[in-house]
């Protein structure tokens, strides 16, 4: 691995503070984060991260947002919520640095369906509206990309996510458990565990994240305001560390397999290597008997296109956000990404790192229902679809 001189570092562009504090949760999509502070590349640029696993997403966000942790690996949809003071915590400005990935999250069904033979979405959707009890379905947290993914895709199946099924709270690594405890009939969350499942025998993958949006946002780095205004080049050269690390992992194969190795570990995702390899390298299998290699699999840089913190995807989660009645009333939905996305210190630490920015903070998606979503209408387009909340009280959410 190449190094790079330090002496910059003794000049205007050295860290205000060297040594961060930078939260994660055991998943797949931390790789870049956890290479940046163990492969050398952060001190490339001057700082010492210090990594600390989170059990869940809400005690991530409690420190996020008391500025205990200075960064972290971070729901997007978490982000805006805490942004906008959405589940019962006060508004607290944030920021998101950059993306750390596209793609690479599942819905996951368990064993009990499958001997069951719903086994297909068309399936699924007779199983819901039958009669009984209603089928449970977990998710990470209750504003996060996980909980969106899974309401999306529900709905694109014309199964109401808040009143065909009941919706709970379940940290990722504890999904396999609760499948197999028979406490919830299916999940949506980040890799290795829809992976791990799978291979516990715990049910099998219905559906990727990407087939309901190809190269979807999901992580980014992100922090409170008050630590990006503060420290200005701190936060900067955390952006260029992770971003030099995004660009090794993706240069071949063999970076993806160390990455793997290195994130099986017991102070990362503490899980066999056989659960992380296959998807991180894109290759699926479903449990059904069906295997593939995902052309839309785990995006951690591609070219930077997976890292520019576009507005339009910070705002897509407020619409829906808005969609499902999590936000009463409609936020300025330019205006608050503007503010969250901090675009022009990741271009800067883009171009100090020689990574293409696109030109433009927009991107036009095609979606699983047909819809398109490019930020022009988000008004518009939260009101679009044919199953939302809008007007209706949130559903209430609790965890097991």
């Amino acid at each position: 691995m190449n190094t790079t001189p330090l002496a910059w570092v003794n000049g205007s562009d050295a860290p205000e503070k060297p040594s961060l504090d930078i939260g994660f949760m055991a998943l797949s999509d931390c790789a870049s984060v956890v290479v940046a502070a163990t492969q050398g590349f952060a001190q490339q640029h001057g700082l010492t991260l210090n990594l600390k696993r989170q059990g869940s997403w809400a005690s991530l966000r409690d420190k996020l947002a008391s500025g205990e942790l200075d960064a972290a690996h971070c729901l997007y949809g978490l982000v805006y919520a805490l942004h906008l003071g959405i589940g019962g915590v006060p508004a607290s400005p944030m920021a998101v640095l950059m993306g750390l990935n596209q793609n690479a999250q599942a819905i996951n069904l368990s064993p009990a369906l499958q001997r069951q033979g719903v086994t297909s979405p068309e399936a699924l959707a007779l199983r819901v509206h039958q009669a009984g009890a209603p089928l449970t379905f977990a998710q990470t947290f209750p504003t996060g990309t996980h909980a969106m993914w899974l309401y999306y895709w529900l709905a694109s199946q014309c199964i109401h996510p808040l009143h065909d099924v009941r919706s709970v709270v379940v940290p990722p690594a504890q999904m396999a458990a609760h499948i197999q405890a028979g406490r919830i009939d299916g999940f949506c969350a980040g890799e290795p565990w829809s992976a791990a499942a799978v291979a516990q025998g715990q049910g099998f993958t219905l559906a990727t994240s990407q087939s309901i949006w190809p190269d979807h946002p999901e992580k980014v780095l992100a922090s409170a305001r008050a630590f990006a205004e503060q420290y200005p080049n701190s936060a900067r050269a955390l952006v260029k560390a992770v971003l030099a690390a995004s660009r090794f992992i993706e240069q071949s194969p063999e970076n993806r397999r160390s990455t793997a190795q290195l994130l099986c570990g017991s102070a990362y995702l503490d899980t066999p290597l056989e659960n992380i390899e296959p998807r991180l390298l894109g290759d699926y299998e479903d449990g059904l008997g069906h295997r593939w290699h995902d052309r839309h699999g785990l995006r951690l840089f591609d070219q930077g296109r997976a890292n520019l913190p576009y507005l339009s995807d910070g705002m897509w989660f407020m619409t829906q956000f808005r969609r499902w009645g999590l936000l009463r009333e409609d936020p300025d939905y330019l205006g608050v990404a503007q503010q969250v996305q901090q675009l022009a210190l990741y271009r800067d630490a883009a171009t100090a790192v020689d990574v293409p920015c696109p030109d433009s903070a927009m991107r036009s998606s095609l979606l699983i229902d047909g819809t398109c979503w490019d930020g022009s209408d988000p008004y518009g387009y939260a009101r679009s679809f044919r199953l939302h909340a809008l007007g209706e009280p949130p559903a209430a959410r609790t965890g097991l």
